[in-house]
């Protein structure tokens, strides 16, 4: 799968958002190494802890289907610059990947190539806890 189809899927599945709160509708796609593509889109609720993120969305359904390893993660909005995974999601995607490439993108044709080692540099990993467990 090209770029411009994940891409599409990301923007395509933007427009199933649950986002009766924000009206802020993010969708994802993820493509595994292996070349499965899982999409995800942003699910709000009224107690805002249980919301979910688009991102998170598809990576749990990639690694509730046995795929732990990423090539791309495409994060779309509707909106007039293309916007960044929250923190939390931040740290679900350096937990599967430390080099995974990631496109914002908005539904307007704007692209921002990026990675999860810029978005979240010094992320707290299984690394970190793997060293500590050998002491």
């Amino acid at each position: 799968m090209n770029d411009k189809e994940l891409i599409e899927k990301a923007v395509e599945v933007m427009k199933q958002a649950y986002a009766p709160y924000s009206k802020f509708g993010v969708g994802a796609a993820l493509l595994t190494k292996s070349g499965k593509v899982f999409t995800g889109f942003n699910i709000e609720n009224s107690s805002y802890g249980a919301s979910v993120c688009a991102e998170r969305v598809a990576i749990f359904k990639a690694v509730s289907e046995g795929e732990k390893e990423f090539d791309t993660l495409v994060v779309a909005t509707g909106t007039d610059e293309p916007s960044s995974p929250c923190g939390i999601c931040r740290q679900v995607i350096s937990e599967f990947s430390n080099d995974l490439r990631i496109l914002l993108v908005n539904d307007k044709g704007k692209v921002i190539e990026t990675s999860i080692e810029k978005l979240l540099p010094l992320a707290f990993t299984k690394d970190k806890l793997e060293e500590r467990n050998k002491q």
